[in-house]
């Protein structure tokens, strides 16, 4: 089964609605990257006229975890997986369109094959960083994955 922008979307609809209402959206994923925008509007402000963190940690979480559930999904085995861990900082206001990029889907590969290989839980951290129109950068994310065989 391959994991597409659309399969993301209705995902996100049904089981992440909150990250759906607030206009999360998967815009590009593939075996090492996944992109997501959000925009700053009224549903996902805080008092300070940008963006919320939480929203920042919705799009954030999905870049990375949109890529864990695409690999494990292409490999057939039943396998958890869960954020253990995360941080983010942040270094500029988030207004306008923010673009959310994680390009480490190399790391989950060596993690799924040790984890299908032993039936031990593995963790994995991944960057996402979040960037304005301008391309400045807004906030960067870590977050840790840690999965499982059922």
């Amino acid at each position: 089964m391959e994991v597409t922008v659309k399969k993301m979307k209705r995902f996100l609809m049904f089981k992440l609605p909150s990250a759906y209402l607030c206009g999360v959206k998967l815009k590009e994923i593939d075996n090492s990257k996944a992109v997501v925008t959000v925009k700053h509007k009224w549903i996902n402000q805080n008092p300070f006229n940008s963006m919320y963190f939480a929203v920042q940690s919705m799009a954030a979480e999905l870049t990375t975890g949109a890529i864990v559930i695409k690999k494990i999904t292409e490999s057939g085995k039943k396998i958890s997986m869960l954020v253990t861990n995360h941080n983010g900082a942040f270094t500029k206001k988030a207004v306008g369109l923010i673009t959310f990029t994680c390009n480490d889907g190399n790391l989950i590969d060596e993690a799924l094959k040790r984890t299908i290989k032993t039936g031990e839980g593995q963790t994995i951290t991944m960057k996402s960083v979040g960037v304005n129109e301008n391309g400045d950068q807004v906030s960067v994310y870590e977050f840790e994955w840690s999965i499982k065989l059922k």
